[in-house]
């Protein structure tokens, strides 16, 4: 894929692929075209040349939350399982339980918290069971208790066979990804995850120590 902001190339051919029941973890530094890459593969920006394949439903999480201040979260569920057709909010108060945030849900979007409305941006991007889903640094504002439950769920989607593409900085948290893609250059370049440094620790390990 290539784009550019007039004469600035932010995208310069970068190439990822993802299979089924992958995460991958794009990684690199503020302005170096992450949220574009992101936007390019969820189709709502449009690349200067390239191809983008997606086989399945497509789900995506943007960084800011895209949500209407005056709906409540019941609401926005209702709405969006409309648009997807769902014959039910089945999945969507599964994922209202899991993230921990059943107490809001008659709350108007604009009167939550920064972490919880990030709870409802994910718990959208995920109510049709998409086959990849297409996150944007997902757990900003989380507290640390819907951080881990954030990751058992990503755990059981991955285990499920969803391809997952996660944006985000967290460094210390490349164990848990298949691959990390470095985006430099406007350039994606893979390396191989789950290779900790002698000596280097992990948020986890902090908390349990």
């Amino acid at each position: 894929m290539h784009k550019s902001y007039g004469r600035h190339q932010v995208l310069r051919g970068a190439d990822l692929t993802v299979d089924p029941g992958q995460l991958v973890a794009v990684v690199g530094e503020n302005g170096a075209g992450k949220s574009t890459l992101l936007k390019a593969l969820a189709g709502t920006l449009a690349t200067d040349s390239g191809r983008i394949e997606v086989s399945g439903t497509l789900g995506y999480c943007p960084q800011d939350p895209v949500v209407s201040d005056n709906l409540t979260v019941d609401q926005h569920l209702r709405y969006f399982a409309a648009a997807h057709h769902l014959p039910d909010l089945r999945r969507g108060n599964e994922l209202i339980d899991r993230l921990g945030y059943a107490q809001y849900r008659h709350q108007a979007a604009g009167a939550l918290s920064g972490g919880t409305r990030q709870k409802l941006n994910l718990t959208l991007a995920l109510l049709h069971d998409p086959d990849l889903l297409l996150l944007d640094e997902p757990y900003q504002g989380f507290d640390w208790d819907t951080y881990l439950r954030f990751w058992d769920l990503v755990s059981d989607l991955r285990a499920r066979g969803k391809a997952i593409v996660i944006i985000t900085h967290l460094v210390f948290e490349q164990d848990r990804f298949d691959q990390l893609a470095d985006l430099t250059s406007g350039r994606l370049t893979p390396r191989p995850a789950n290779l900790r440094q002698p000596g280097q620790t992990t948020e986890d390990d902090h908390v349990r120590h």
